[in-house]
């Protein structure tokens, strides 16, 4: 009798990743300031291979709405945290050898990346272009569009069968990101192409899904709500 793990083939992109994440000091994508983040390079196997951490003291207070959610107080972040101008370029810079090799994993990327480029536009640096990217989000309303229900971080990962025990660290966030996009990959089929066709795709796919929202958002009388598209980033 034959004894081995038979493991299907998957899409080329998937085998390795750089999978990143930040939390902050609130939502608004122009005036967010970054209070951690992480980059976790993961191999086919979802184990990680590289680890890189931040913690910053943003040089702003951070609401307690914010601390409440992701932990980091202002004295935390003024005690333990670095100078947020230096971090921004290394996690920029980072990010861009690192896309070089392999796709960049972010969980509703225009989140991430959109603040990411506005912090580096404010300590006067050159903003990230990400590419290519891959975001379990807009990948998950694609392919399984008919799914009920809420699609944050926690329930994906349950629904995929990833394991997210700290919700809110960027460090736990960027691991289940990154290994939810492998079970993408591993599930629908269609999303088996060319990285840079997929990248693309998801350009397309992620305005569709803004201007679907827009939609039934005016159906739940907000006629004032727009919709903001751009993707993987919002500038």
């Amino acid at each position: 009798m034959l004894d081995f793990d038979f493991e299907p083939e998957t899409p080329a992109w998937s085998k390795r990743l750089a999978a990143f994440d930040l939390e902050t000091t609130g939502l608004d994508l122009k005036t967010a300031r970054v209070v951690t983040a992480c980059v976790v390079v993961i191999d086919q196997a979802g184990e990680p291979e590289q680890l890189h951490e931040w913690l910053i003291n943003p040089g702003i207070e951070i609401p307690e709405p914010a601390a409440a959610v992701h932990g980091v107080t202002t004295e935390i972040a003024v005690r333990d945290g670095v100078e947020p101008s230096g971090a921004i370029r290394e996690i920029t810079e980072l990010l861009e050898r690192l896309s070089i090799d392999m796709p960049l994993v972010a969980f509703n990327a225009p989140y991430d990346f959109t603040i990411l480029a506005n912090e580096a536009i404010r300590y006067g640096q050159s903003p990230i272009e990400p590419k290519p990217v891959v975001d379990p989000l807009v990948l998950d309303k694609k392919a399984d569009q008919y799914r009920k229900g809420k699609r944050n971080l926690g329930v994906m990962a349950q629904h995929y069968g990833v394991e997210l025990t700290d919700a809110h660290n960027s460090t736990a966030d960027a691991i289940a990101a990154g290994r939810i996009a492998q079970k993408l990959a591993k599930k629908f089929a269609e999303l088996d192409m060319p990285i840079a066709e997929l990248h693309d795709a998801q350009a397309k796919w992620s305005d569709e899904q803004t201007e679907g929202f827009a939609k039934y958002m005016k159906t739940q009388n907000r006629p004032d709500f727009q919709a903001v598209l751009g993707w993987p980033k919002k500038i």
